[in-house]
């Protein structure tokens, strides 16, 4: 079972629901977590923010922060995951932003991307990530990294869960 559908399926089993707010992924997250059978159970939607203004005006990143950083930044890509996460209902959120390439951006080289997940309880988690290869290859790379940055939080989540469940052992 590959990364997604393993996803799909905690999701159903725990009663979650994710959303996914991308830019340099241009709504590859969506497409992978939608293969999965049954996603329609757990996948809420997606917004593909690949302007600066839509993750402002759409997804809620503060616009000061954009004007300061620019788009490419760690609280971006968090405040990007809270506010899909917000905006859809869903108990996850997740966000991918960087530079996919072939040129830099916001003085930051092909290949910086940072990716997002924020949880049920509003803490999450970011991840920063140097990646080489070609367009193609960085913004499948991205896709691999949120998708192992959710399934993280929600092994985590899961095992949790099955403990209480469990009388605690």
């Amino acid at each position: 079972m590959n990364e997604a559908a393993r996803i799909m399926r905690l999701l159903t089993e725990c009663d979650q629901t994710v959303a996914v707010a991308e830019s340099l992924t241009g709504g590859l997250v969506a497409a992978e977590l939608t293969e999965a059978p049954g996603a329609s159970q757990s996948f809420r939607g997606s917004v593909t923010a690949y302007a600066t203004d839509v993750k402002q005006k759409v997804l809620g990143v503060d616009g000061t922060l954009l004007a300061e950083r620019g788009a490419v930044d760690a609280e971006v890509a968090r405040q990007m995951a809270g506010g899909v996460r917000r905006m859809l209902g869903a108990d996850w959120g997740l966000a991918t932003t960087g530079v996919a390439g072939p040129a830099p951006q916001d003085g930051h080289p092909v290949g910086t991307v940072y990716v997002a997940v924020e949880g049920p309880d509003g803490n999450g988690k970011t991840a920063a990530l140097r990646l080489n290869g070609g367009r193609a290859e960085i913004r499948r790379e991205s896709v691999r990294s949120v998708l192992e940055l959710l399934s993280g939080e929600l092994g985590e989540d899961a095992r949790a869960q099955d403990t209480e469940q469990n009388g605690g052992n």
